[in-house]
């Protein structure tokens, strides 16, 4: 990794941390990050010409791997005709009636250029329409680095969060409630002391590792924005058209009020939506009072990747494929943790998945909280060594795309059960 930590020791200087996002600086892994140099079907080759199978898939995005023909020919025949327009186009209107389409509850939608735009307005929208300006949010969750979100958990169920991050105000914190995921006893308390304008959640969690909120929890969670006058926000950035093609709410047969989407949905270009009830959308300018605007929103390369995106995926039997390989990658992991008595598991859904260093169940932030740090940082250190990149945090879901072969899934749990072997996690 000559090159990379050159190149690390360079943008140090002049990019805050090395990096233009936190987690790509590897501090929580003890190593230096790798730079990449291009990115072909499920490989990234950094600027060592070290070759990694992608389990990260730019966190989600790239449903069909990197750089897949199809769309890199549909952004050429699309650039000659402009990059950005910051006007409307005919490719916005097509891919949002795709998306209605797909999801029954998305009656409208506007397009944003990433999942932080997508929830800061969903948000913005549910307290404009409700005049309320509480939300509830749960630990754990991500929503992107909105001040409303950059919220921990208060002491009690119906105290108000405090700030997570610097430059969060106090004022912000206070109408924003943390509660635990999965636990509809401290909703109902929150609900009950406050005047809540929306709840927001992912209906799957990817930033808490990969955590499915109980069913039951979301019928409730649904109940009881009915009875409240709640806007009930699912944030599928992350799962919409990954875990399923109509996202976690076509799993869980709930209706959320307004959704946000991202990554699949832009083809690998920077892209968010959110939509949902026409009753409500029709609040945002230039129809009703809510303002929201972008320059690049719905520019015309990001169409374009996103409309090829959803044709293929809509294809019989893609999701099927996909969920298969996930399924298979799982079960081996458990049966291998399984052979040697380690305590460790792992669970998927489409092409989505976490593996967890606990045999327990899963329910929310404190369950990944209270496994071992020190031995998921040997785990993702040995993957790397031998040429398998998962995320460089435990807190993070994994990815697998339709590029990836039954090959590498079986060479990556080859690598997994030798790492097993050569450490002590057969004592335990």
């Amino acid at each position: 990794m000559k090159n990379s930590i050159k190149l690390f020791k360079q943008a140090q200087k002049y990019i805050p941390g090395g990096v233009n996002s936190p987690v790509r600086a590897f501090s929580s892994v003890g190593t230096t990050p790798f730079f990449i140099k291009r990115a072909q079907g499920q490989y990234l080759i950094d600027e060592d010409n070290n070759q990694y199978i992608d389990f990260v898939g730019s966190w989600g995005a790239q449903i069909l791997g990197h750089s897949d023909k199809r769309i890199i020919k549909e952004i050429n025949k699309k650039i000659n005709s402009g990059i950005t327009y910051g006007a409307p186009c005919k490719d916005e209107i097509m891919l949002a009636r795709q998306i209605t389409k797909i999801f029954p509850s998305i009656e409208k939608i506007r397009m944003v250029n990433s999942g932080t735009e997508a929830t800061m307005s969903a948000i913005r929208l549910a307290r404009g329409f409700t005049k309320k300006d509480k939300v509830i949010k749960f630990d754990g969750c991500y929503h992107g680095h909105g001040d409303s979100f950059l919220i921990k958990a208060g002491s009690g169920a119906s105290t108000f969060g405090s700030p997570n991050s610097l430059g969060v105000t106090k004022a912000n914190a206070k109408d924003t409630i943390s509660l635990p995921y999965n636990n509809i006893t401290k909703v109902e308390e929150a609900i009950k002391n406050n005047n809540v304008g929306c709840i927001i959640i992912e209906p799957i969690a990817g930033n808490m590792n990969f955590i499915r909120s109980q069913k039951i929890f979301i019928k409730k969670l649904r109940t009881l924005c009915d009875k409240n006058h709640i806007i009930l926000i699912f944030d599928e950035v992350m799962t919409g058209l990954r875990v399923a093609k109509g996202g976690a709410q076509s799993l869980y047969k709930v209706r959320p009020d307004l959704t946000t989407l991202g990554k699949v949905l832009g083809g690998g270009l920077p892209v968010g939506a959110f939509g949902g009830r026409k009753d409500i959308m029709d609040n945002l300018a230039p129809l009703g009072g809510v303002y929201q605007a972008g320059t690049l929103s719905g520019n015309p390369l990001a169409m374009a990747a996103g409309l090829k995106t959803l044709e293929i995926i809509s294809k019989p039997r893609y999701f099927k494929e996909l969920s298969n390989k996930a399924k298979y990658f799982i079960s081996e992991i458990n049966r291998i943790s399984k052979k040697y008595k380690i305590n460790m598991s792992a669970d998927s859904q489409g092409g989505m998945f976490g593996i967890y260093f606990t045999k327990k169940r899963v329910n929310n932030y404190n369950d990944i909280l209270n496994t071992q740090e020190d031995r998921f940082v040997d785990f993702f250190q040995y993957m790397l060594k031998h040429g398998v990149f998962f995320a460089p945090s435990m807190f993070e879901a994994g990815f697998i795309s339709s590029s990836h072969t039954k090959k590498d899934i079986d060479y990556t749990i080859k690598i997994y059960e030798k790492w097993v072997k050569n450490t002590s996690l057969s004592a335990d």
